[in-house]
């Protein structure tokens, strides 16, 4: 149902509209402690876009199921489009500590994590549920990367 290809764009998106969330709430935010460590995960988000970017590229178009394709590439950005999962009720003015920040984003992450995990029984290519693993464990690393920030 679902392509390597959408679920690749939608991981994009869910990056891309994590950036933009980081951006201005660093932007607005008066605590200089908070403000890096916003733009920092913002920069993370950038690279986590391009490195599914990369993983895009060399994916081969078969074209073989263009219609269930069409079909779950419209399901998939009717479920993300624009919102960024937990990040988008986040309230980051009421974030008074850099460890408080780092456990809201978290909860962002492990949400992205459970949303890629609930398309697995969607995906019948083998090939696809196996890049579809490789985007969860770098989902995973980052959460492991903001864990670590935490403890220090």
């Amino acid at each position: 149902m679902f392509s390597l290809k959408d679920i690749i764009d939608i991981a994009v998106q869910i990056e891309r509209n994590g950036e933009k969330i980081y951006r201005r709430a660093a932007e607005k935010i008066q605590n200089p402690s908070l403000s890096t460590l916003l733009q920092w995960l913002a920069d993370e988000e950038v690279k986590h876009m391009e490195w599914f970017e990369a993983l895009k590229d060399n994916i081969a178009d078969t074209g073989e199921h263009a219609e269930q394709e069409k079909f779950g590439r419209a399901l998939l950005q009717n479920a993300v489009g624009t919102h960024s999962l937990a990040l988008e009720d986040a309230d980051f003015f009421a974030v008074e500590k850099v460890q408080d920040l780092i456990n809201l984003v978290m909860e962002f992450e492990n949400d992205t994590v459970l949303f890629y995990k609930m398309l697995q029984p969607l995906i019948e290519d083998q090939k696809t549920l196996e890049q579809l693993h490789a985007i969860i464990q770098e989902e995973e690393n980052h959460a492991r990367l903001l864990k670590e920030r935490l403890d220090k």
